[in-house]
């Protein structure tokens, strides 16, 4: 069985997109360009979909705020959940 690789960085897909495009471009099929870069299809369609026509500056960004979103979205809950337990402890005091 072949091992997983590691996860790839916005700018490495896409690299790899990229030249996904210039290999389809050139002929190839769609299998070769697919063993060449080393993923599934469907993490290259996801990928085209995610990533397709990014500059890899661009791409950077993107994930950046999506982890700030996260982030953020984290800070938020904690911050619901420390109000709804005061609020009981609150209750319970009346």
């Amino acid at each position: 069985m072949k091992k997983r690789s590691r996860r790839h960085s916005p700018e490495q897909i896409v690299k790899k997109l990229r030249d996904a495009e210039v290999m389809l471009s050139n002929g190839k099929s769609m299998e070769e360009v697919l063993k060449f870069l080393e993923v599934s299809e469907a993490t290259f369609n996801r990928w085209r979909n995610q990533y397709g026509g990014m500059k890899s500056q661009e791409a950077k960004r993107l994930k950046e705020l999506e982890g700030e979103n996260a982030r953020l979205k984290r800070l938020l809950a904690e911050s619901e959940l420390d109000k709804a337990m005061l609020k009981e402890a609150l209750r319970g005091n009346d």
